[in-house]
């Protein structure tokens, strides 16, 4: 999906100008079942390939989502092809036949008979209201434990929204290997990282680049506390954004902690 944005938004029939932004992986609908997903959160503009100003949406909400959709669809396809010709796609069950490349190759074409559907929309409410909510948003695991209605040492029973039928709220209840393994499908490899940044807010470039786009949208410059400028371990190492330290605690009270915490989940 990034090359896909950054991609149309060069296009100058489009927009013609180099965007940043940062994506999200999801993979879980509220029953947990595998529903692999990318959020992604991406200012209203971007820089011209010269770096010299500040070029705004020409569409009523930034690209085109008609042609989001078939660029999209054009590389989703090409990469499952790459991946089939290079041994790294698995087939089981009901799929089984697609293994042999004729069939394989008359799936992938019946991709191209639907319409792939890229959703955009603006920010709701505004920035502030977007930070607050990725804050809660980004880390969070695929169930929390408020959802977890009652285990009876075989079944468990969950909270779930039914998005299909009005946002309903329902129970489920599944047997204990079943609630485990819908869990543990959203476990995601070592390493792997679940949120990036992409063009002008790619680590690689951030600090300089985010400085030229304040200055030619007019913002006001971050400046950092006298503090935060002489105490260079107060800096996120990542992004170099002043660090608040909320609370100090010894390594007493971390233990402390972690024990309450998990009498607590267990009671």
């Amino acid at each position: 999906m990034a090359e896909t944005l950054l991609e149309v938004a060069r296009d100058p029939k489009h927009l013609g100008a180099d965007i940043g932004f940062f994506s999200i992986l999801h993979t879980w609908g509220q029953n947990l079942l595998f529903h692999p997903h990318v959020h992604c959160v991406i200012p209203g503009g971007g820089l011209s390939p010269d770096h010299r100003y500040w070029i705004r949406p020409q569409y009523p909400f930034f690209l085109p989502v008609k042609v989001l959709g078939k660029v999209f669809r054009g590389k989703f396809v090409h990469g499952l092809r790459l991946a089939f010709y290079g041994k790294r796609l698995i087939f089981a069950g009901q799929i089984q036949h697609l293994s042999e490349s004729n069939n394989f190759s008359s799936f992938l074409r019946t991709l191209f008979r639907e319409d792939w559907v890229v959703y955009a929309k603006p920010a709701f409410g505004g920035p502030e209201q977007v930070v607050r909510y990725l804050g809660r948003y980004t880390h969070r695991v695929a169930i929390s434990n408020h959802r977890l209605v009652s285990f009876d040492g075989k079944d468990v029973t969950f909270r779930w929204r039914d998005y299909a039928h009005g946002n309903k709220q329902k129970k489920m209840t599944v047997s204990t290997e079943e609630f485990i393994r819908r869990f543990l499908l959203h476990v995601l490899p070592r390493g792997f990282v679940r949120i990036r940044h992409f063009g002008f807010m790619a680590n690689s470039q951030r600090s300089a680049l985010l400085d030229v786009c304040r200055r030619l949208l007019q913002m006001t410059p971050v400046v950092l506390s006298d503090a935060c400028a002489d105490n260079t371990s107060r800096l996120c190492p990542t992004c170099r954004a002043p660090m608040i330290v909320i609370e100090r605690l010894k390594p007493a009270e971390v233990v402390w902690r972690f024990v309450s915490q998990c009498f607590a989940d267990t009671s």
